[in-house]
């Protein structure tokens, strides 16, 4: 769940409260979601940015993300009832990656992040372009009591994340003493703050929900504090690299209405016990029958990028399709993330072509995470 494809199309683009600051930063800024963020910042770039993130800090402003708030009497009953994951797994003040199927075909609507406030209160962060789509949904179902807000430019969202993060939030006051996937709130001089300690990157991180109105005073606190740390601010370029070393979807790339959560290899996600959730038995039946294609990882053998599109052969047979593909910083070679047939059965570790701009490159079929990941950590 990142929400990081470019959507050229794209018009009457909403701004994040911290505008101000990336330009003075000299950001490059693209369409994302119906929005206008960062891409990546002069003086440094992906390949820096994408560094200070695996060996030091950097803060990325993830506010396009959609936020949601379901409250009322049995609303994590209710959500639960909905999306896939188990959220009677966790307790409040647990975070849970979870997906929203549809009904009917199991297909991805969207991944979201869900955050247990109580058992009347769950907060929702799904991607930007999905977020209407999540909430329509979410009121169409909810039963009356249940109440759906969309609150997508209400709250700021501030990825902090590399192995000095907790370093820096500590500078500040701020706890970091949280298992992953939980959160508390916090108070930065004067400014109330979720602490969340999640992330899309494979590090150690944390991200700070804030009230859009108090962005920029929480923003400018960071990097007073982070300066010491070498801190740097990081865009959405790079935020894509460090996912797809990790192997984690890109909605509408790796996951989408078309690509269920059996062909994304995000079956951990879905609480096949559960009595009911969107989409239950196209996916129950879908995974009992065996999908036929699956998501998995490509290294290059050759020196190649491959990119999204982009088709996979085994001989003169092509058995696949590029959803994501990039350059890996860390790895220095191209990495992807493939829907490759099951049928031949293709495995770890065999080598396959990819058409790069009419000529065959090799690259073998691998398991992610490219890079070790030190999330947990």
């Amino acid at each position: 769940m990142t929400d990081v494809t470019p959507d050229a199309a794209a018009t009457r683009l909403r701004r994040s409260p911290l505008h101000e600051r990336h330009t003075a930063a000299g950001a490059k800024f693209a369409p994302f979601g119906g929005w206008e963020m960062p891409l990546e910042y002069a003086g440094g770039g992906v390949l820096k940015e994408h560094t200070a993130v695996r060996e030091g800090v950097g803060v990325f402003d993830v506010s396009h993300l959609g936020k949601a708030r379901i409250t009322g009497p049995g609303a994590a009953d209710f959500v639960n009832s909905c999306l896939s994951n188990d959220l009677g797994r966790i307790g409040p003040g647990r975070a849970q990656y979870t997906l929203a199927c549809d009904d009917a075909t199991g297909g991805v609507i969207d991944d979201i992040i869900a955050y247990l406030h109580a058992e009347d209160d769950v907060f929702l962060i799904p991607n930007a372009a999905n977020t209407a789509e999540v909430v329509r949904r979410l009121r169409a179902a909810a039963p009356a009591g249940v109440t759906v807000d969309d609150e997508h430019e209400a709250y700021a969202v501030l990825a902090v994340q590399g192995p000095r993060s907790a370093e820096l939030l500590g500078a500040l006051g701020l706890p970091v003493e949280h298992d992953y996937m939980s959160f508390s709130t916090a108070t930065l001089d004067g400014v109330r703050l979720t602490v969340c300690r999640t992330g899309y990157t494979g590090e150690l991180g944390y991200e700070l929900v804030v009230p859009a109105g108090d962005a920029v005073a929480v923003w400018d606190a960071l990097f007073a504090a982070g300066e010491p740390l070498g801190l740097r601010a990081c865009g959405l370029a790079a935020r894509d690299t460090l996912r797809t070393e990790m192997g984690y979807p890109l909605h509408g790339q790796d996951l989408s209405p078309e690509i269920s959560p059996v062909q994304g290899r995000s079956g951990w996600a879905v609480g096949w016990d559960k009595p009911a959730f969107w989409g239950r038995d196209a996916l129950l039946a879908e995974k009992a029958a065996g999908p036929a294609r699956t998501l998995r990882g490509l290294a290059a053998v050759d020196r190649a990028i491959p990119r999204p599109g982009m088709t996979v052969h085994v001989g003169d047979a092509a058995v696949g399709v590029v959803t994501s593909g990039t350059f890996s910083p860390t790895r220095k070679q191209g990495i992807a993330l493939a829907l490759l047939a099951t049928d031949p059965k293709i495995a770890d570790g065999d080598e396959v072509e990819v058409e790069i701009r009419g000529r065959r490159a090799r690259m073998r079929v691998t398991r992610p995470p490219f890079v070790q990941p030190s999330v947990k950590g």
